[in-house]
């Protein structure tokens, strides 16, 4: 059974339900709070009887409340055990959510400078799971724009350039693992990028030195990318530049992707050293 009352913040949200209804937010609220249990559920799963005894709340209400947030992508049920756990669009949010820290907030700086240097439009993609998710889009001054990735956008890995980047970063064992989990949405949405496409984009990637994008997406939204290494060599983040296909010679990749190389250089330095910080922190509160 859930553990009620697990933190302040879950008692809040429980007791916010009570005093919803008086301002005509009671839905919202409940909803908010079946969130906020789920996710203090983590990987153990909350049961349905867990959350309507948490939550003192009728049966039935709960039930629609929940199957209504799997249908929006913020939960999710497994089919064998009826536990409920966040949902991917969670991912996305949270990856949204990082604009504040982390990665996002360290290549604000590369991603205004890679814009105003190549006058396209830059992209920072990060990881989640076997997604790639862009959260961040910086438009470069040049009048023509593509407009094929948005912040928000979630994509198979190995999807556009920023993706791509992240899937070829992966050991050889992890690119299949990718590749086998998102075969059915790449054959349902994604019919150009087939798993034995991606195979060998990811040794073109590889043999080339940068991800490149030719359109698949959409035609004439062309795209290069690099990965973005945290200290123990995994990818956990992807830069790019998107432009038209005029705009994406071969010549000009070969100008833009030492611009791009030396960002992601630079803003791996800096999360090592935010990491290294954090470690000594650590170290020192555990000194006695």
């Amino acid at each position: 059974m859930l553990e009620q009352h697990k933190t302040l913040s879950g008692k809040i949200a429980i007791q916010g339900i009570r005093s919803a209804a008086a301002n005509g937010a009671q839905a919202i609220d409940r909803a908010a709070t079946l969130l906020l249990l789920v996710g203090r559920a983590a990987s153990s799963g909350a049961r349905l009887s867990d959350l309507v005894e948490q939550c003192n709340l009728p049966k039935p209400t709960v039930r629609r409340m929940l199957l209504a947030l799997v249908r929006a992508g913020l939960l999710d049920q497994d089919l064998e055990t009826r536990r409920y756990y966040l949902g991917p669009e969670i991912h996305v949010l949270g990856a949204l959510a990082s604009t504040r820290f982390g990665i996002h907030s360290i290549s604000l700086r590369s991603l205004v400078k890679l814009s105003q240097q190549t006058g396209d439009t830059a992209f920072l993609s990060v990881p989640r799971d076997v997604y790639s998710i862009c959260v961040h889009r910086e438009e470069g001054p040049f009048p023509i724009r593509v407009h094929a990735l948005h912040a928000g956008d979630r994509h198979p890995l190995g999807v556009g350039a920023g993706g791509l980047a992240l899937l070829a970063a992966l050991p050889d064992e992890a690119v299949e693992e990718a590749l086998a989990a998102n075969a059915d949405v790449l054959a349902e949405k994604y019919p150009p990028f087939s798993p034995s496409v991606l195979r060998s984009l990811v040794q073109d990637t590889r043999a080339r030195g940068y991800a490149l994008n030719p359109g698949m997406l959409l035609s004439d939204s062309w795209a290069i990318g690099v990965p973005i290494r945290g200290s123990d060599g995994k990818p956990v983040g992807a830069l790019s530049i998107a432009a038209t296909e005029s705009r994406l010679t071969p010549e000009r990749q070969l100008e833009i992707v030492p611009l791009l190389k030396k960002e992601a250089f630079w803003i791996e330095t800096r999360l090592n050293e935010a990491d290294s910080g954090e470690k000594q922190v650590r170290i020192r509160r555990n000194q006695p």
